[in-house]
């Protein structure tokens, strides 16, 4: 009798170690993943000077790579759901690999468009199947543990941009192959990932939530409308900053490209301690609060943005990043419960929603600034976090803060 305890006792603490190295894992792959891909967007100045592109073209890259991902990941989930492929995620950062190859040595637009297509292939996979990987391993803390796995991929996300100022700007397109060395260290790691997933999935399907929360089906899909249409405004307004804030900083102000980049990098780095905090604090006084905090309490400075000099503009970019960024987690983890047993699915389809909305933002914004001018395109996109009223449409699910 007194062996047993001492046992669980024991094994409680290890259990607790094995999910966190876990989600270290997972987070720090999400670290490299996000990093090689946020390079294409990183090195637009670069190729726009190369193949004398036009906003137009750049728009359609992004448009290319986001809907890729975005049509094939709520595909992957919902097959997922049905049949966990543990190793799926190595093979996701191959596709990625090969992106990154034939990005550094494309000769014409059609061949960056299929580079584009291939890394969005890679984060198809990536993403559903990662994502499951954090919450099996949240141990009763979805909110943190979507926060960890989020806040790996803002890094590299932040990350894109300097490092394509310190080496692929110097060095130019060619050095973009080297990024491949990132990706196979991402491949060994997932590779580990992959072994522990396919040992916790008889457990994990045991443990799985079944029973949905008591609303009608009407009012599951006005909620799940509700959270697209806050992430369109998130997503939509992030298009305007990693696509085109760089241009806007040059155009602007001034700015030389590096000088520019610099400044992208800090807002993506603001995006990346905002997502550490949306997670737990939902976890804490419930998401629904943070779902509204975030994206309405950023309009506020969205609208002053286009009118302030470069200091405040970079404070205010600073400011939207932070807050905004910790949305993403608590829709996340808010849509899951609010249908549970289907996270691969849930997963796929924000992520692929989120993408999408992302590249179609792109290339309209990259239309309208070749037409109107890359000022206007700020002076528009300020009124987009005003659409975060329709979070008074969202219910309190159960175990939620009211």
């Amino acid at each position: 009798m007194i062996l047993k305890p001492m046992t669980t006792a024991a094994a409680a603490p290890d259990q607790d170690s094995t999910r966190f190295r876990v989600l270290g894992a997972i987070s720090f792959s999400h670290f490299l993943n996000d990093m090689l891909q946020s390079l294409l967007l990183a090195i637009y100045p670069l190729l726009k000077g190369n193949y004398q592109l036009s906003f137009a073209e750049i728009g359609l890259m992004t448009l290319t790579y986001q809907c890729t991902a975005s049509l094939l990941q709520p595909l992957v989930g919902l097959y997922t759901d049905k049949k966990p492929m543990p190793y799926s995620l190595v093979l996701g950062m191959g596709a990625t690999l090969c992106g990154l190859l034939l990005l550094s040595s494309a000769g014409s637009f059609p061949l960056l468009l299929l580079a584009a297509a291939l890394v969005g292939t890679g984060s198809s996979v990536f993403h559903p199947e990662s994502s499951r990987v954090a919450r099996m391993a949240s141990g009763g803390r979805p909110g943190l543990a979507q926060s960890i796995f989020q806040v790996g991929g803002n890094a590299g996300s932040a990350s894109g941009p300097l490092l394509a100022a310190l080496i692929v700007i110097p060095l130019g397109q060619g050095s973009i192959a080297w990024f491949g060395l990132a990706a196979l260290l991402a491949m060994a790691v997932l590779f580990k990932i992959g072994q522990w997933y396919s040992h916790q999935q008889r457990k994990a399907k045991a443990a799985a939530a079944t029973t949905p929360p008591p609303l009608s089906p009407a009012r599951v899909k006005l909620t799940l409308f509700a959270l697209l249409v806050l992430l369109f405004s998130k997503y939509f307004y992030t298009a305007s900053i990693t696509s085109y804030f760089t241009f806007y900083l040059i155009k602007h102000f001034g700015l030389a490209v590096q000088a520019a980049q610099f400044h992208l990098f800090l807002f993506l780095l603001a995006v990346a301690l905002g997502t550490i905090f949306g997670g737990p604090i939902g976890d804490a006084i419930g998401r629904k609060r943070v779902i509204w905090f975030s994206i309405l309490g950023i309009a506020p400075l969205t609208l002053l943005l286009p009118y302030v000099n470069l200091l405040w503009t970079s404070v205010l970019s600073l400011g939207i990043g932070f807050v905004l960024a910790s949305a993403f987690p608590a829709i996340i983890i808010y849509a899951q419960e609010l249908l549970p047993g289907r996270v691969g699915m849930v997963s796929g389809m924000f992520y692929g929603f989120a993408f999408g909305i992302g590249g179609i933002g792109a290339a309209v914004l990259g239309q309208l600034a070749d037409s109107r001018g890359i000022e206007f395109v700020y002076q528009l996109c300020a009124f987009l976090p005003l659409l975060g009223l329709v979070a008074a449409l969202l219910p309190d699910l159960r175990g939620d803060k009211v």
